[in-house]
């Protein structure tokens, strides 16, 4: 698992059931709401920070999540994209970088084609048992509570950048240009 951990160059994240809870919270103008984890937004700005691109892609569209991404500052997104095979091999070209080279997030059966496709797929931990059957890594954290932070720790601590996350100075270097 290090050796593939080494080799991440970009990750691709789903977002409902990864980056929030799942829920979907809707008024009578439509989606009025998503909460989203501050650490997986810190994990996403480290992960940048030392040269690791995040793309995100999710099944659904919706101005709260364009502005969360536009928040962190991830420059790559398929948004409103049920087929994520083809949009990961448009992501992973748009990256520059091969499928050896790129990390999956997901965490329901919309996810399978992109875990086939990645070099190494996680699975939050409240996903359905077979999507966690088809996962490289299942992660400890569920979705919307700091998996995407715990894979970006496993991913920068394998790439000997521990001190990013870790220690105050390590953090320091790089908190200027960060927004969570």
């Amino acid at each position: 698992m290090q050796d593939r951990l080494q080799k991440i160059k970009f990750v691709i994240t789903d977002v409902d059931g990864v980056l929030t809870d799942g829920k979907l919270y809707y008024d009578a103008h439509g989606e009025a709401l998503k909460t989203f984890h501050v650490r997986d937004g810190l994990g996403i700005r480290m992960l940048i920070e030392n040269g690791i691109q995040v793309a995100v892609l999710s099944g659904r569209s919706s101005p709260i999540l364009q502005k969360r991404i536009d928040d962190l500052g991830i420059k790559m997104a398929y948004l409103g994209k049920l087929e994520k095979e083809s949009a990961c091999l448009d992501l992973i070209a748009q990256a520059g970088v091969s499928p050896e080279e790129t990390a999956y997030i997901g965490d329901d059966s919309v996810d399978l084609p992109a875990f086939a496709i990645c070099g190494l797929a996680f699975a939050v931990n409240d996903a359905p048992s077979y999507v966690q059957d088809n996962a490289d890594y299942v992660l400890e954290q569920k979705g919307g509570n700091g998996a995407f932070r715990e894979m970006s720790d496993m991913i920068l601590q394998a790439q000997g950048k521990m001190d990013t996350f870790a220690t105050a100075q390590g953090f320091l270097k790089s908190v200027a240009s960060m927004a969570q």
